[in-house]
C-alpha cells in the first residue's frame, strides 16, 4: 500500500507550531514562485494566487495527465507562502504603522522534492496553454534556504499580526537573537474567503541572527 505524504501529518513541525514561539532551523526547499506589489485587499491579487495554484495541482495531476514523473508519491498540495516586505521609498520614512499599498509580496507553494526544473517548466508550459494568464509570465521556480528562524502559530485577522510579531521578537532577545529585517513569511492555513478572520491560522515566520 503507497501511503500519501500528508504535510499536515509528515511535517507538523514546519506547518503547525503551536500558539506560542520557537526557534526553527529551516532547510532548503523548493517553490513556485511569484512577486508583486500592492495592498493585499486588492481584486487583483487572487489572482497572483491562482496562477501559483494552477501549477501546483498542474504538478500533482501530472499522472493524470498522461506523465508521471520519476519519484512521483501521493500528497497534498503544500499551503499557499507569502514573504512579505515594503517598499524602498516606505522604509525611507517609516514610523511602525504599514500602508498595505506600500507592500511588496512573494507568494509561493513549495513543491515535492520529485519536482525537477524540467518537470516544473514542463507542467508551467502545458498549463500556459491550457490556462494562459499574463501572471504566468511572472512565475519562476525556485530554491530557497531561510535557515535560522523564529515562528508561531496565529490565530486571528492578519490586522492583529503584530501582537505575536512581538511575542517573537522578545522571544528572540531572550534566545540571545535578533530579527534579520522586517521581511517576514506567512504560511496560510485557513481561506480566508471562507473563514472569519477571529478564526484564521496563519504561520508566522522571520529569520534571525545573533
Amino acid at each position: 500500500m503507497v501511503m500519501k505524504h500528508e504535510w499536515k501529518k509528515d511535517e507538523k513541525w514546519l506547518y503547525l507550531p503551536k500558539e506560542r514561539p520557537v526557534m526553527i532551523t529551516i532547510p532548503r526547499f523548493r517553490f513556485y514562485s511569484v512577486k508583486g506589489k500592492g495592498n493585499p485587499n486588492d481584486e487583483s491579487f487572487a489572482e497572483y494566487i491562482g496562477v501559483l495554484y494552477s501549477l501546483a495541482y498542474g504538478i500533482k495531476m501530472s499522472p493524470k495527465q498522461g506523465t508521471t514523473p520519476k519519484g512521483y508519491e501521493e500528497y497534498s498540495v503544500y499551503p499557499l507562502e507569502g514573504v512579505w516586505d515594503i517598499d524602498e521609498e516606505a522604509k525611507k520614512g517609516f514610523s511602525g504603522i504599514i500602508d498595505k499599498n506600500t507592500l511588496v509580496f512573494n507568494l509561493m507553494i513549495r513543491q515535492p522534492d520529485f519536482v525537477t526544473d524540467d518537470l516544473a517548466y514542463d507542467t508551467y508550459v502545458r498549463v500556459k496553454k491550457k490556462k494562459p494568464h499574463e501572471l504566468l509570465d511572472k512565475v519562476e521556480f525556485i530554491s530557497m534556504e531561510e535557515g535560522p528562524c523564529i515562528q508561531m502559530m496565529h490565530t486571528g485577522s492578519y490586522d492583529s499580526e503584530p501582537d505575536s510579531f512581538r511575542k517573537m521578537e522578545s522571544y528572540a532577545a531572550e534566545q540571545k537573537m535578533k530579527r534579520s529585517s522586517l521581511i517576514h513569511r506567512e504560511i496560510y492555513l485557513s481561506d480566508a474567503r471562507k473563514t472569519e478572520p477571529s478564526k484564521l491560522k496563519t504561520v508566522l515566520r522571520f529569520k534571525v541572527e545573533q
